[in-house]
């Protein structure tokens, strides 16, 4: 009996172990997502971002379906279960909601890009472009960062929910600290070059200059509290 017990047991831990491992390519790093797709027949690639986003750049032969949007499970549909779908956001939050659904849906092979467009962006994979803003230079920038007065620079995008959180306090403290801080707010989506240049590959970002140098550099949703203090020492 004991006997039969630990083959049971060791059969378990094997077939769980198996499927942790097979759930390790479902979510892949940029660069092995591009190596996939391009080892894939007939994949299906979906850029899950609203419209607007997809306009700024993206991957070759995606095609949009918005996951915000009101008709997302309605155009999923007319895609094929059977074959491998791709699919990637700006950062990776509403890809893992899409490709959670498109389980759902039936789908059987989905994969993620980790990161999203802003790490793609990051390791210089290709992309297509439609839109022809260039946003921000780095010389401007840096241009930008010669003042007496410390600089808050906040680079932000609509779509991130962290972002959006922190800005009412942030433009609070534009009008409230004018003369110990300036603040200034770069959207991710529009400096796409300027954000490659930075290795700003995830959002939201604060960066705090003093005497034109990085002081304090933030990943990530931050306290108004922990900013003035970060200020003010």
């Amino acid at each position: 009996m004991y006997k039969n017990l630990i083959v049971i047991f060791s059969l378990i831990i094997q077939t769980g172990c198996g499927k942790a491992q097979s759930n390790k390519s479902e979510n892949l790093p940029a660069t092995e997502f591009s190596q996939k797709i391009n080892q894939t027949k007939d994949a299906q690639l979906v850029d899950v971002r609203t419209p607007g986003e997809f306009r700024n750049g993206h991957l070759k032969n995606a095609m949009n379906i918005d996951w915000n949007a009101d008709d997302f499970s309605e155009k999923a549909k007319a895609l094929d279960t059977d074959k491998p779908i791709f699919v990637y956001c700006m950062s990776g939050p509403r890809s893992t909601a899409a490709a959670a659904k498109l389980r759902e849906m039936g789908f059987k092979n989905v994969y993620e890009m980790q990161g999203g467009m802003m790490k793609w962006r990051n390791a210089n994979l290709p992309e297509i472009k439609a839109s022809t803003s260039a946003g921000m230079s780095l010389v401007q920038y840096n241009e930008m960062l010669k003042s007496n007065t410390p600089v808050l620079v906040d680079f932000y995008a609509e779509w991130c929910a962290p972002c959006k959180k922190m800005e009412p306090y942030l433009k609070k403290m534009a009008t409230e600290m004018p003369g110990k801080i300036k603040i200034v707010r770069i959207n991710a989506d529009e400096n796409i070059e300027l954000c490659k240049e930075l290795n700003v590959s995830a959002l939201p970002v604060l960066k705090l200059y003093k005497n034109n140098k990085v002081v304090w550099d933030n990943l990530g949703f931050v306290t108004e509290d922990e900013v003035k203090r970060q200020i003010l020492q």
